[in-house]
Order: C-alpha cells, then structure tokens, then sequence
C-alpha cells in the first residue's frame, strides 16, 4: 500500500501561484489529487495549471485572502469543480524589508492580513468545510523568521509567529476531525523574500545553515505530502516541522 497515495483527494492552494506554491501544488497533483490554485495573479495561476496538466487535474482561481467573502466564495466555486476539499495550504505571503521605525501602519496592516489575517479566514471557512465533511489536513506555510525573529522584517517575524501560536491552537481546536500542521521553511528563492537577499544577507544565512547553501522549491514537497496524508501523518497535528537546513539547529 502506498500511504502517500492521495488519489481520490482534493488539495486547495492558496497562493499556488507562487514559486513555493507552484512546487508544492505540483508535488499534490504528481501524487493524485486533484489542485484548485488560488491566488490574485490569475495570469501566474493559470500558467501553473497548464504545467501541472500532464500530470493530473488542476484548476486556477481568483482570490483575494484578506477578504470573508472573497474566501466564501472561492469555497463555494472550487466544491462545485469538486464536493470536498481534503487538504487546504495556505501559502500566501508578504514581506518588507524596512528597519523597524520604517515600518509604517500600511506596512503592518498589509503583511499581518495576507500572512496572518488569511489563515484566521480560511480556518474559519474552509476548515469548517472540512470539519463538516469529516476530516482534511490543514497545512500552514510558516517561516524561520517566526522564531527566533530575524533582523530586519519586524511585521513578517510578528506574522510568522502568529501563524505557530494559529496552528497549535487549532490543532486542538479541530480535533481529533481535521489534522493541522505547519512546515517552517529556511531561506528558500521565494518572491516575498528576494528583496531582503541581499549578497551581504545570503553570507550570513549560509555561515548559520549546516547545509551550507539555501533551499531548492521541491525540498518542500516531501514533508508537504507526508503532512497531506491521512495515512502517513495519521498521529500528526499541531507540529511545526523545519524544512530548513539545519538553520534553527544551531546559535553560533
């Protein structure tokens, strides 16, 4: 048996049309669900559907994560393509890299709807879908940033760590129905994160990752599709699971 089968499974990305998104909506479909893709750029979205075409079903659709309604009905468009939705990831991300007394309210607003506001949502939304059909894995996109914070991204750090504090409590909340986790990514060539890698930036990070050089988009996907699945991750909920070269392993 293949307990990473997820044939027969409906997967929904928000922010699937993103580079990290992208590589962990095509990992979902490579093993048999079937993908809706949701994200603001419907352009960026319907390229990753065309991509992931040889492999299996996939659909794009238009949402903006900040809005109830837009969530509601982005709920009621991807269970009319399919009834239930099985695993939900919420991948939408913002970042800012202005010193601390730079950051402005706007700053602040922004980065804490799309990265923090937009799990509340969708928890809220999709996961009582999920609680009502009877089960479903909720995968959040944490960061390394959450904690300990990092210099620099004061809103995204406070934002990360939000979504930790969201993943534990609804963990408990939804149990034992639906499964909740959340993968902290390293430094990986993600859009919310390119205008902080500076040359001086990506020494530092690399001197502190055993690894010794940043992640590749498909080094998520194994610990993505482990987490999606009933089978494998059965007695797995409320874990935050580093996929990050070891950066969080060490201080000096």
């Amino acid at each position: 048996m293949n307990i990473f089968d997820l044939s027969g499974k409906t997967a929904l990305v928000i922010g699937g049309n993103g580079v990290l998104g992208s590589s962990m909506a095509s990992a979902l479909v490579q093993h048999g669900a079937k993908v809706a893709i949701a994200g603001r750029d419907m352009a960026k979205a319907d390229e990753v559907v065309q991509s992931l075409a040889q492999h299996g079903e996939a659909k794009a659709y238009s949402v903006d994560v900040t809005k109830r309604e837009d969530i509601a009905a982005l709920l009621q468009a991807v269970t009319d393509w399919s009834p239930r939705i099985d695993i939900l990831v919420n991948c939408a991300g913002r970042n800012s890299n202005k010193p601390f007394f730079e950051v402005t309210e706007e700053d602040w607003d922004s980065i804490m709807a799309v990265n923090a506001k937009s799990v509340f949502l969708t928890s809220q939304i999709i996961g009582k879908h999920m609680l009502d059909a009877g089960g479903g894995s909720i995968i959040n996109i944490s960061s390394v940033s959450s904690d300990p914070p990092l210099s620099g991204v004061f809103a995204y750090s406070a934002s990360k760590a939000a979504v930790n504090n969201m993943t534990k409590f609804l963990a408990r909340e939804f149990s034992p129905t639906v499964r909740v986790n959340a993968i902290i990514p390293g430094f990986f060539p993600a859009e919310q994160n390119r205008k902080i890698l500076t040359k001086a930036r990506v020494d530092a990070i690399l001197n502190h990752t055993p690894l010794g050089r940043l992640g590749e988009a498909e080094e998520l996907q194994g610990t993505l599709i482990w987490l999606a699945s009933d089978q494998a991750a059965s007695f797995v909920t409320g874990e935050l699971v580093r996929v990050d070269g070891g950066f969080g392993a060490i201080t000096i």
